[in-house]
C-alpha cells in the first residue's frame, strides 16, 4: 500500500484516496473532471466517498431526500468544523455553535417587516371599495380618521364623522356597484399575480410513473405530470409536505415570496372569504429557505434546512395574530414532522424576534399585539359548560360539513374544463357571487379581521358599535338575528367555494368568522353574559372543526383576545368540535387539500390507522417481475457492468418518470448496494461523457487506474426488510427515520425480491383510503 494510501482519513477528498482505499480512476484526475466534481458535489458529499454511505447528488426535484444519509453528512460537516485548533478553531466552534440562532433571529425580523407592509397595504386597498382619504389616498379609513397610524401609537377611535374620509357615492345602489366593481378588479389582479407562479411537474405519486399495468404486488401506470400555482393557496399543505422531506422545486424561492405578498393583498382586499394568516406561514418558510441559503450548514444539508424551515413557521402565525407562542405550537402540531427540542427553541427565538419587530413596527397604530382585545369583565357559571359544548358541537358540524363539501367542490366543479384551464375565471365568478352575498349584510361587508373583531364586541362597556345598537333596539332584534344567520350560512358556503381558489388564501379567518357568527347568535338567548363570550368560544370551535388543531388553537386564542380566563370554555369547544368533525370526516382541511394536489406526504399516525385495519404483509409492496427485471443489475465477480446495460436501465428509470427510483445490485442474488437515478445519470452522461458504449464500469469493489468507476455514488449500506414483516414495520421505518427507500429480502434466503421507494408506500396507502 502507498504512503499516499495510508495517510487518507475519512475527511480526504473525492479526488484523492479514500480511507478504504477506493478512489476515482485516471479518467477523472483532469481538470475538467475534478471541475465538474467541484460545481456539481458539495464539499461534504466528497468527505463520504470513501464510505459505504456513498456521495450523493443535490437532491432532484419533486425528490425525497434521505434523512440518514444527511445526518451522517451533517456528523462529518460537524466534526470537521470542532477539529479546528487555534483561535480560529475557537471561533468556528462558536459560530458552528451560534449560527442555529442567528438564522432564526434573522427569519423573525424579516418576517416581521414583510409582514408589516402587508397589513399595512392590504388595509388601505381594502377600504378603496368604500371610498378614498383625501388627505392621502394611500392611507386606510382608519389612519384617515384617527390618529393611529403605523410606526406611532394613538388611542383614538374610529368616528363615524370623518371630514377627511370620502365615500365614493351616498347611493346604495351605486356604491354598491363600485364596491362589486372594485371586489372583481382586485381579485382579477391577485389571480393574475398568482398565474405567474405556474410550475409543471413530474409524475406525483408512486405508481403513477411506472409504464406497466396494474397487478396484484402493486400496480404501474403510465408517466403522469401536473401543473400548479405555487403561490395559490394558503400553501400550508405543501409546507407540510416539504418539511416531512420531500423536494417541491422553487416553492420557496424569491419570486414566489413576493407574489405571495403582493397577490394575498389583493386578495383579501376583494372581501373572499378567505385571510392573509395562511399565505403569512408560506412567506415566514420563503423567509426561512432564504436566510437558511446564506449558512452553508443549512445550504447544503436538507435534514438541517427543513429544521430551520420549521422554526421559520413559527414566525408567520406570530405576525399573523400577534401569537408568539400559539405560532411555536402551530408549527409543532399541524405543520412539522421532525420537531426535536433543539428545533422548539429556535422557534421560540424566531417567534420571539417576529412578534418584537412587528410590534415596534406598529402596523394597526394600537401599539399592541393583541388584535382582537376583549375585556368582558364578566366570568361564567358551571350552566355555560352545555352552552360551550353546543357551540363545540356546532363548529365540529360545520367543519365536517365544510371538509367535504369543499372536497367535493374541488373534485368536481374544479374538473370543468372553463374552471381547470382558466383560474382566472373561477376567481372572477367567486368575487362576483362574494360581492353580490356579502354586500347586503352591514355585518360581512367588512374584510374579515373586523368582522371578528364587530362580533366580539362587549355592549356592556360601550353602545357605539352598529351591534350594540341592534341588540339594544327590540324592534331591531328579529332583523338582526336573521343577520346572524345569513352571515353564518353565507360564511359557510362562500368559504366552501373559496378554499383552493388560485389566489394566496387562507382558511383561519373565513372560519372563526363563521364562528363568530354563530356563537354571538346564541349569546343572544342567554343574557347573563355578553354575547361576545360566545361569539369568541365559537370562533375557536369552528376553526377546530375545519382544521383539527387544538393545543395551538387555544394558546392563539388567548393571545389573540387577551381573555386568559377563558381557557377552560375554549378548552370545552375546540375538543367537542374536533371530535364531531372527526366523526363526520377523519380528515382535516389541510389533510384533503395534500389528497387533491396530491403531493407525496407520508402522515406516519394517519398511515398507522390505515394499515393496522387489515393484516397486509410488506410483500403486498413487492413490484412487478418486470419492474424489477428493469431495475436489478448483476453484478459479475469483476464488479464491473457494461456501460450499455446501464444505459438501458437508465432509460427505463426516467420513462417511469418518477425522479426517486434506482438501481439494486446484486451479487449472486444478495443485495450489495443501490444507485439512484440521479448519480447514475450524472456518472454516465456527465463524468462519463466520453466512455465508450461498450466499455465496463465499476459499481463495486477498489479501482484502478484507467478504469470508468462509479463506485463512489453506490450506497453499500441500504436497509433492508424481510418479505414477510408486518405492514406496520415499513410504516415505521419511513416515518421515524425518514428513508428513501427500502429493500425487501426474502425470508429464509436473504436474497433480494423486491425494493419500495416512498412515493410507492405513499400511493398504496392512498389507495387504502378509497
Amino acid at each position: 500500500m502507498s504512503a499516499d494510501q495510508e495517510q487518507a482519513t475519512e475527511r480526504s477528498r473525492l479526488l484523492s484516496y479514500s480511507a478504504n482505499g477506493r478512489r476515482l480512476s485516471a479518467i477523472q484526475h483532469d481538470g475538467d473532471a475534478e471541475s465538474i466534481i467541484s460545481t456539481s458535489v458539495s464539499k461534504e458529499e466528497q468527505a463520504l466517498s470513501g464510505t459505504a454511505v456513498g456521495e450523493r447528488l443535490a437532491y432532484n426535484d419533486y425528490t425525497t431526500i434521505d434523512w440518514l444519509h444527511d445526518l451522517v453528512k451533517d456528523s462529518f460537516r460537524s466534526r470537521a468544523a470542532r477539529s479546528q485548533r487555534g483561535i480560529r478553531g475557537v471561533f468556528l466552534s462558536m459560530f458552528e455553535s451560534g449560527q442555529g440562532w442567528i438564522a432564526a433571529a434573522l427569519i423573525g425580523i424579516l418576517t416581521a417587516c414583510v409582514a408589516f407592509c402587508v397589513d399595512v397595504a392590504e388595509a388601505t386597498v381594502s377600504d378603496w371599495k368604500l371610498g378614498f382619504c383625501i388627505s392621502n389616498i394611500f392611507s386606510s379609513r382608519e389612519v384617515c380618521c384617527t390618529n393611529r397610524q403605523p410606526l406611532r401609537t394613538a388611542k383614538s377611535n374610529l368616528g363615524e364623522d370623518c371630514p377627511d374620509w370620502h365615500m365614493w357615492t351616498d347611493d346604495y345602489w351605486r356604491a354598491f356597484g363600485i364596491f362589486v366593481g372594485f371586489a372583481i378588479l382586485f381579485g382579477v389582479i391577485s389571480s393574475s399575480f398568482t398565474m405567474l407562479t405556474k410550475s409543471s411537474l413530474p409524475a406525483a405519486a408512486p405508481g403513477h410513473g411506472d409504464k406497466h399495468p396494474p397487478s396484484i404486488k402493486g400496480g404501474d401506470q403510465g408517466v403522469v405530470g401536473k401543473s400548479m400555482y405555487l403561490a395559490a393557496g394558503s400553501g400550508i399543505p405543501e409546507i407540510k409536505t416539504i418539511l416531512s422531506g420531500f423536494v417541491i422545486p422553487h416553492f420557496l424561492d424569491l419570486k414566489v415570496l413576493v407574489v405571495k405578498a403582493v397577490g394575498a393583498v389583493f386578495a383579501v382586499a376583494t372581501g373572499m372569504c378567505l385571510g392573509k394568516e395562511g399565505p403569512f406561514v408560506h412567506i415566514s418558510t420563503c423567509v426561512a429557505y432564504l436566510v437558511g441559503m446564506i449558512f452553508p450548514k443549512y445550504r447544503e444539508n436538507s435534514r438541517k434546512m427543513r429544521e430551520l424551515l420549521s422554526a421559520g413557521c413559527s414566525a408567520g402565525l406570530s405576525v399573523a395574530f400577534g401569537a408568539p407562542i400559539g405560532g411555536v405550537l402551530f408549527s409543532y402540531e399541524e405543520i412539522s414532522t421532525y420537531f426535536p427540542r433543539k428545533v422548539l427553541w429556535r422557534a421560540f427565538l424566531c417567534s420571539l424576534f417576529a412578534a418584537a419587530v412587528l410590534k415596534a413596527l406598529n402596523p394597526t397604530g394600537t401599539g399592541k399585539l393583541v388584535l382582537f382585545e376583549t375585556n368582558y369583565g364578566t366570568s361564567y357559571s358551571p350552566i355555560h359548560y352545555l352552552v360551550f359544548v353546543l357551540l363545540g358541537i356546532g363548529g365540529g358540524a360545520f367543519g365536517g360539513v365544510f371538509c367535504k363539501a369543499n372536497f367535493l367542490w374541488s373534485k368536481s366543479f374544479r374538473k370543468y374544463r372553463a374552471i381547470k384551464d382558466y383560474p382566472v375565471f373561477e376567481v372572477f365568478l367567486v368575487v362576483t357571487a362574494t360581492a353580490l352575498l356579502q354586500y347586503p349584510n352591514p355585518m360581512t361587508r367588512e374584510p374579515g379581521d373586523t368582522i371578528i373583531k364587530n362580533l366580539l364586541v362587549d355592549c356592556r362597556g360601550s353602545k357605539e358599535s352598529w351591534v350594540c345598537q341592534q341588540e339594544a333596539n327590540p324592534q331591531l332584534r328579529t332583523k338582526y338575528i336573521g343577520w346572524l344567520v345569513y352571515g353564518t350560512l353565507v360564511k359557510l358556503v362562500l368559504t366552501t367555494i373559496t378554499f383552493g381558489c388560485k389566489v394566496p388564501s387562507g382558511i383561519i379567518i373565513p372560519a372563526l368568522d363563521a364562528g363568530a357568527f354563530f356563537g354571538r347568535l346564541i349569546g343572544q338567548w342567554i343574557t347573563t353574559i355578553s354575547p361576545g363570550i360566545f361569539a369568541m368560544v365559537g370562533a375557536a370551535a369552528f376553526l377546530a372543526g375545519v382544521s383539527r388543531m387544538t393545543i395551538s388553537l387555544c394558546v392563539i386564542m388567548f393571545e389573540l383576545t387577551g381573555e386568559l380566563e377563558y381557557i377552560v370554555p375554549h378548552m370545552i369547544a375546540i375538543l367537542v368540535a374536533k371530535w364531531v368533525a372527526d366523526a363526520l370526516e377523519k380528515e382535516g382541511v389541510y389533510d384533503l387539500a395534500q389528497t387533491v394536489l396530491g403531493h407525496p406526504f407520508l402522515d406516519a399516525d394517519h398511515a398507522m390507522t390505515l394499515v393496522q385495519r387489515n393484516a397486509d404483509l410488506v410483500e403486498r409492496l413487492i413490484p412487478p417481475r418486470q419492474t424489477m427485471n428493469e431495475i436489478t443489475v448483476e453484478i459479475p465477480r469483476n464488479n464491473k457492468v457494461l456501460r450499455k446495460i446501464l444505459e438501458e436501465k437508465l432509460d427505463r428509470l426516467k420513462e417511469r418518470g418518477l425522479l426517486d427510483a434506482g438501481l439494486v445490485l446484486v451479487q449472486d442474488g444478495m443485495l450489495q448496494g443501490y444507485l439512484a437515478e440521479g448519480e447514475l445519470d450524472f456518472g454516465l452522461h456527465t463524468l462519463g461523457s466520453t466512455w465508450p458504449q461498450m466499455s465496463q464500469i465499476r459499481l463495486l469493489g477498489e479501482g484502478e487506474d484507467g478504469e470508468n468507476d462509479l463506485s463512489m455514488f453506490v450506497d453499500r449500506t441500504p436497509l433492508t426488510i424481510c418479505a414477510k414483516a408486518p405492514m406496520e414495520y415499513a410504516v415505521e421505518m419511513f416515518g421515524k427515520l425518514g428513508l428513501r427507500y427500502l429493500c425487501i429480502v426474502e425470508e429464509g434466503s436473504g436474497k433480494l425480491v423486491g425494493v419500495i421507494i416512498k412515493k410507492r408506500l405513499v400511493s398504496w396507502l392512498e389507495s387504502l383510503k378509497e
